[in-house]
């Protein structure tokens, strides 16, 4: 008997059809070849009407190479004109919403002045976008046409399984709509983007430029992933890509549905940091996996929940967290406005808290203020920090301190190299709590200043006359 990948894609391809609700239990081997030879094809057709290809463009400035050059300029009697032009980017969408609401990712249309979309069947429309966060590189588009277009229902991405048979649709290299097929390689995935976002599904489906913000559809039809991601050293599939979970995918297309400007993710008030083999010797843990909380803010949720530094967080809703991205995931899925049942461990013990999630409190008021005058800061706008401009900034929730939310360009603060995100400590010797306390400390006439500044984490120490 033989036995191939084809075959176990067919039996699971007639067991999904015939019934979906139990496509994921009725897993077999193919008996006959007659199971061998069944095909994708029904799938592609119920799913790919529903994943469009999205053109995106910006118009971009070049600056003239004679631009600056004081024998051109003299030459031509004005300045040497910068000229625009057009870039354009490709990628994929999936439609979720009859309503014509398309879930693609962030990077495919950042920045994009004019964005369209083309299904399947050759159409074409004009697209907005409703909501984008390039922390979890994900955007919802709204296509100006009433409809109704076909979807891609939104699957449950836990109950996926490693080994599970999925197809990836998009646009690759731009040749057009086209499908692949593989497995599920891996779930909870970290550690793949340079973005904050660190929970994702890998898969050995073909996925390739362009494939980003396509489909990664289950045997039921039905969307388990959008497409992201891939480890290649030449540009092209490795066997190797990611795609973002389904489950979030619903939390953010309902954060878009209900007008949200921007996707608030739940604040807890805690720092932390991954197990490892030794952090789990040292505290009686069966495995390194979990999420070590090694700094909690005063009043925050988790102090209030009894959560303490040295705590392992190794659950959320009876789900096991793999690493402190994935507590984030798992909260952020909960939804703001609700509760989640949290495992901790304390010396090995394991015991539940119930933490409620709400976004980040501003405990303080902004209070922005433009720093003007003669001194080293002029020209720096500056605000005081609290849990939720740092989480709008990405900072740590945790830090305190007046911080530096822009720099204009050419001013003295941009000559000296303040940067936006830099946390002012003292000038002077006197400590610097607000924004308001700076702007006086600014207004002195000083014959020099000394200033320390917070910087990732590092204190730098300057003076300037």
């Amino acid at each position: 008997m033989i036995v191939g990948r084809r075959a176990l894609v067919s039996l699971v391809i007639a067991v999904s059809l015939a019934c979906p609700a139990l496509a994921q239990e009725a897993k077999s081997v193919p008996q006959s070849r007659t199971e061998m030879q069944l095909s994708f094809a029904p799938l592609v057709k119920q799913t790919a009407n529903a994943v469009v290809n999205v053109y995106a463009e910006r118009v971009v400035e070049r600056r003239s190479i004679f631009s600056g050059d004081p024998f051109f300029e003299e030459f031509f009697g004005q300045r040497m004109p910068n000229r625009s032009e057009k870039q354009s980017s490709l990628g994929s969408g999936v439609i979720v919403g009859k309503n014509g609401i398309v879930v693609t990712n962030n990077h495919v249309i950042e920045g994009a002045d004019d964005i369209k979309v083309a299904l399947a069947d050759g159409r074409e429309f004009p697209c907005k976008i409703v909501l984008k966060d390039d922390r979890l590189d994900l955007a919802v588009l709204k296509i100006q046409s009433d409809g109704p277009f076909d979807i891609v229902p939104l699957g449950d991405s836990d109950a996926v399984e490693v080994g599970d048979l999925v197809l990836a649709i998009g646009n690759p290299f731009g040749v057009g709509q086209t499908v692949t097929s593989g497995i599920v390689s891996a779930l909870a995935r970290n550690q793949v983007s340079s973005g904050d976002f660190g929970f994702f599904i890998q898969t050995d489906a073909a996925i390739n430029p362009g494939n980003s913000g396509g489909g990664l559809i289950d045997m039921n039809g039905q969307l388990i992933g959008i497409n992201t991601a891939i480890f290649s050293k030449g540009g092209g599939s490795n066997g190797v890509g990611f795609a973002i979970p389904a489950n979030l995918v619903k939390v953010f297309v309902a954060s878009a549905e209900g007008g949200n400007g921007a996707f608030v993710r739940p604040f807890i008030g805690a720092s932390f940091e991954p197990v490892t083999s030794e952090v789990a010797e040292a505290l009686g843990l069966s495995r390194a996996r979990g999420a070590l909380v090694t700094a909690v803010v005063a009043g925050g949720p988790a102090e209030q929940a009894g959560i303490k530094p040295g705590q392992v967080i190794t659950a959320v809703n009876g789900i096991e967290v793999e690493h402190p991205d994935a507590l984030g995931y798992r909260l952020t899925t909960v939804g703001i406005g609700h509760e989640a049942r949290v495992t901790v461990s304390e010396n090995g013990k394991p015991r539940e808290v119930t933490i409620k999630l709400d976004r980040a409190p501003e405990t303080s008021p902004r209070d922005e203020r433009l720093i003007e005058g003669r001194n080293p800061f002029a020209g720096a706008v500056v605000a005081n920090l609290s849990p939720r401009l740092a989480d709008e900034l990405r900072m740590s929730t945790s830090l305190q301190g007046v911080v530096v939310m822009q720099v204009n360009r050419g001013s003295p603060a941009a000559r000296i190299g303040l940067e936006p995100k830099d946390i002012v400590r003292s000038v002077n010797g006197t400590a610097i709590d607000t924004s308001k306390t700076l702007e006086q400390v600014m207004a002195d006439d000083a014959s020099f200043w000394r200033v320390e500044i917070e910087r990732d984490g590092q204190l730098i120490r300057q003076f300037f006359r």
